[in-house]
């Protein structure tokens, strides 16, 4: 035993009888211990066993082609590097040997499946709903007769169901007032539902429109659907969706106001295509009165009678939108949010599906939809009731045997009759409305 006073070192030996196949060999258990001298901390610990150094008495004769493995007595001929040892003791310690890593090997693994990252947590909405200021958005519809004062508040009906937080705003004509003066007094009713029930902001404008040749087909609202362009003034909000008030509304849309900065978005009219249009059946607005006087004074050579204006192809509001955002707009997937019912009762949606390969599925566009916009002249707008020989025509075809009892594949009209049937009954539940009747 040696100690030293250099901080402090210890070295001891232990000798043990080595009780292997080498009786009179020596085994040797060297410990060196290092400590400060002040403080009294061990720092450095080291165990080691010297390998004792075989006899040349006890060495097997060298072999050129198998040398002897350093520090040892065995060749390279030898596996286990053990030599002059039973096979059953090199077969047991080599099974220990085994086993031990075994063991070792499978507490890793339980420490690496306990400690395992636990699967990431499903992804977070980037925007904090809850958070936000939803005094500086806003949905805005307007009426200009009856029936699309009751499809308003029928908008606005489902947007209160479906939680929307956004503020909501309905322009209507400044003849119209808030009293009740009878029990047919429905434009009343209806003005004051939407302000009380829904929590609407009615405000009394002069409806301007277009004049323009009427015809079959023609509807009241397409005269006055520069009314929209109100939305452009609403400058008090951040983003405005204004969104066609004949539609069956299904999801909210209040993702569409956090779209990155862009004056004007807007969906593919997908049904004129080739030709790349944007539809104003929905509109999303960054107001200001900048952009609300330039569109104003847009319009004003048809508003003025200064150009002849066709509104019964389509409606001038959307062809004053795509001249003067046509190419800078924000397009918005039309799948999601530019559905038109008519897409049922046609066999060839490849300009809504965008290719050749996809299948239709009637179920999942319709899951995809936000909202369904009733297109499908000749047949009237849900509120006029069908006619036999209309049905009859212009339902939607059935894909195997059409027209016979054995007809089969009719998804396209059961979803179709159900988009319908579902407006009505909305009608009559929130406006109290019953459906025209339909026209001789």
């Amino acid at each position: 035993m040696q100690i030293k006073r250099d901080d402090i070192y210890i070295h001891f030996s232990l000798h043990l009888k080595n009780p292997s196949s080498y009786p009179d060999t020596q085994r040797s258990i060297h410990v060196d211990i290092k400590c400060d001298d002040i403080t009294d901390h061990v720092y450095s610990i080291n165990i080691w066993t010297p390998r004792p150094t075989p006899s040349p008495a006890t060495m097997p004769p060298k072999s050129f082609s198998h040398p002897y493995r350093r520090s040892s007595n065995a060749s390279e001929k030898d596996f286990f590097d053990i030599p002059d040892e039973p096979c059953l003791s090199v077969a047991k310690r080599q099974l220990r040997r085994l086993r031990t890593w075994a063991i070792v090997a499978t507490l890793l693994l339980f420490v690496m499946w306990y400690r395992r990252e636990s699967p990431p947590p499903p992804p977070l909405p980037h925007i904090h709903y809850d958070e936000v200021d939803w005094s500086r958005f806003a949905y805005t519809q307007y009426a200009t007769n009856e029936v699309y004062l009751c499809n308003s508040v029928m908008v606005f009906e489902t947007l209160e169901r479906l939680g929307s937080k956004a503020e909501r705003v309905l322009f209507y004509p400044e003849q119209w007032d808030l009293i009740i003066e009878d029990e047919y007094d429905r434009i009343s009713e209806l003005l004051l539902m939407a302000r009380n029930k829904f929590r609407v902001m009615v405000i009394p404008i002069k409806i301007e429109g277009v004049e323009g040749s009427r015809g079959i087909g023609s509807e009241a609202s397409w005269e006055s659907s520069l009314t929209k362009l109100m939305a452009f003034g609403e400058a008090n909000y951040d983003r405005v969706i204004h969104l066609d008030s004949d539609v069956l509304l299904l999801q909210s849309m209040d993702e569409l106001f956090f779209l990155p900065p862009t004056t004007v978005a807007m969906p593919r009219a997908y049904w004129l295509l080739p030709d790349k249009s944007l539809s104003s059946l929905l509109i999303v607005v960054e107001p200001s009165f900048r952009e609300y006087n330039r569109i104003t004074n847009d319009a004003l050579p048809a508003k003025t009678g200064q150009i002849e204006v066709n509104v019964t192809d389509h409606r001038y509001d959307m062809d004053l939108l795509n001249a003067r955002y046509g190419d800078s707009a924000m397009v918005l997937p039309h799948r999601q949010y530019g559905l038109l019912s008519g897409e049922f009762r046609t066999k060839d949606h490849r300009r809504f599906l965008g290719n050749d390969d996809e299948v239709w599925d009637p179920d999942h566009v319709l899951a995809q939809a936000k909202f369904v916009h009733f297109s499908d002249w000749p047949v009237p707008k849900p509120w006029v009731m069908w006619s036999q020989d209309i049905l009859a025509q212009e339902q939607p075809r059935c894909d195997h045997n059409p027209g016979t009892p054995q007809e089969s594949g009719c998804r396209d009209r059961e979803i179709w009759k159900m988009i319908y049937d579902k407006y009505r009954r909305k009608r009559k539940d929130v406006c109290k409305l019953l459906s025209y009747p339909a026209p001789n």
